[in-house]
C-alpha cells in the first residue's frame, strides 16, 4: 500500500520534518491539503516558495528581511540607544508582536569572532544599554558573561529579561532553576 500512495507519503514525511509535527498531525495536514481543500495546499506551496526566494538575514541585526535592512533597522524612529540580544530571528517577531520594545536587535547566531566584532561595532555606535533576551540556562549565562567581557571596554549597561515564576503557575510545577532565580531576583512590594 505504501507504494500506491508514494507521493502522499512523501508529503507526510516532509511535513513531519517540521518542529512539533508528528506522524498523526502530518497525515491530517497532508490529507486536508490534498483531499479536502487543495486551494489551501496550493496557497501554502506558493507562500513557501515565495518566502524561500525573498527572505534573507538583515545585514545589520541578523533578523528576517525581504531587503538588505529589515523594517526595524530602517526605522529611524526606534530608540537607537538600546540593543536587545536574542537567540534567533523568530524571537524578534515575538517581541515585536507585543510592541513592548522599541529599540534595536542583534541576533546571536554564534559566538564567532565576526559576529562579536559586528556586535562591538553596533555598541560603538551609541548603545547605552544591552538587554539579553535569551533563554535562561547555565550555558547561556556563560554566553552572557562572555559577551559582557567582550564589551567591557564600552560605556554600556547590561541587563537581562526577568526570570522566575510565570503568572498562574503553581510552585510545584516550576523547575528548580526558575524557582531559584525567582527567589534571588525578588522585588519589594
Amino acid at each position: 500500500m505504501r507504494k500506491s500512495l508514494e507521493k502522499f507519503n512523501r508529503l507526510v514525511d516532509a511535513l513531519q520534518e517540521l518542529p512539533t509535527i508528528g506522524k498523526k498531525s502530518a497525515t491530517r495536514l497532508a490529507y486536508y491539503m490534498v483531499m479536502k481543500d487543495s486551494y489551501v495546499g496550493m496557497k501554502i506551496s506558493h507562500s513557501i516558495e515565495d518566502a524561500l526566494g525573498s527572505l534573507k538575514k538583515c545585514s545589520v541585526c541578523g533578523g528576517m528581511s525581504e531587503d538588505e535592512l529589515c523594517f526595524i533597522c530602517s526605522d529611524e524612529s526606534r530608540d537607537g540607544n538600546i540593543l536587545c540580544i536574542v537567540e534567533n530571528a523568530k524571537d524578534i517577531l515575538l517581541l515585536e508582536e507585543n510592541g513592548l520594545f522599541d529599540g534595536r536587535y542583534f541576533v546571536l547566531d554564534s559566538l564567532e569572532e565576526l559576529s562579536i566584532s559586528h556586535l562591538q561595532g553596533m555598541v560603538n555606535n551609541g548603545i547605552d544599554e544591552v538587554i539579553f533576551a535569551i533563554t535562561p540556562s547555565i550555558s547561556n549565562d556563560a554566553i552572557i558573561m562572555y559577551i559582557e567581557d567582550k564589551l567591557s571596554s564600552y560605556d554600556v549597561n547590561f541587563s537581562k529579561i526577568a526570570q522566575g515564576v510565570p503568572t498562574g503557575v503553581s510552585l510545584e510545577n516550576i523547575d528548580v532553576l526558575s524557582l531559584t532565580r525567582a527567589l534571588e531576583d525578588r522585588v519589594k512590594v
